[in-house]
């Protein structure tokens, strides 16, 4: 029961082209490369989106971290301030 070799590759190949003819047959392969290619296409076009939006978080994590450093100045000027004020 081993696998399928050339002699009966050769004969699928002559029933499909005796069912489906030679022109539908290289439309059918057209169609199947087509496919294969907007695929391929599709899963890049997705890894970049991913990475545009991995990007875009980045950034606004970056942008959210330099608004805190303003902020966390002048309540630590603020504390100091305090501070003082007690001591005094």
């Amino acid at each position: 029961m081993g696998s399928i070799g050339a002699p009966e590759l050769i004969v699928i190949a002559l029933i499909a082209l005796l069912l489906f003819g030679a022109g539908r047959i290289a439309d059918i392969g057209k169609g199947l490369g087509q496919g294969i290619k907007n695929f391929k296409q599709g899963l890049k076009e997705a890894g970049e989106d991913d990475d545009d939006a991995k990007d875009a978080k980045e950034a606004k994590a970056e942008k959210a971290e330099k608004a805190e450093k303003p902020a966390a100045k002048a309540t630590a000027k603020k504390e100091t301030k305090e501070e003082a004020a007690e001591e005094a």
